[in-house]
């Protein structure tokens, strides 16, 4: 007859077993499932549905099946955003005609950014860029996915301007993030954008 301490401690041994057993195989399930060379999973990032400059709905899929390079701003930014836009317009020259690479100008103004005033705005830029604009409430939930910090700041009267990071995000083919991009260095940032066409 089995030693009724021993039979008590089995049972909590076997759950345990049989848990660990679960997590080994969730593990295995989500570093193998994915591409050879894929970026490890990522708390950044995510669906959206907003709409683009030209007032269509997009959603994260519609971007998928080139890198992508994601940078948060407003259009009425004084200095910061249209650096950058100019910045990424070059590295998008660097990369040429045949260098299959985007990038999305995501509002923290959606109140004033309106799909005609991004339109205009970008008409400056790269055609490879996108603006997306869309209601609060999207715009709020896609800052959170990429952990991006927006305030918006009083100015005289009604104005006002927008305080926010300014990180250039470079997505893979799947619209997963790899890493942020320094434009300080171009020759690096293109070799880093031609590893995931």
């Amino acid at each position: 007859m089995a030693n009724p301490s021993r039979r008590n401690l089995m049972l909590p041994m076997a759950a345990l077993g049989a848990s660990l057993i679960l997590l080994a195989g969730a593990v295995a399930l989500t570093f193998m499932s994915r591409d050879p060379g894929a970026p490890a999973p990522s708390a950044i990032g995510g669906p959206f549905r907003l709409v683009d400059q030209n007032g269509a709905a997009v959603t994260q899929d519609d971007f998928k099946g080139q890198p992508a390079l994601v940078f948060f701003g407003f259009t009425h930014c004084p200095d910061v955003c249209p650096t950058t836009l100019f910045e990424i317009s070059e590295l998008l020259r660097r990369l040429g005609a045949k260098g299959k690479a985007r990038a999305l100008f995501v509002t923290v103004d959606p109140e004033r950014d309106t799909p005609a005033l991004m339109k205009d705005y970008l008409s400056s830029f790269d055609s490879r860029i996108s603006g997306l604009t869309g209601g609060r409430a999207e715009i709020d939930a896609m800052l959170k996915a990429y952990r991006v910090y927006s305030k918006k700041i009083p100015g005289a009267g009604a104005d006002y301007s927008m305080d926010h990071s300014a990180i250039i995000y470079l997505m893979d083919r799947q619209m997963r993030f790899v890493n942020a991009v320094n434009l300080q260095d171009p020759a690096r940032a293109q070799k880093e954008i031609e590893r995931w066409m």
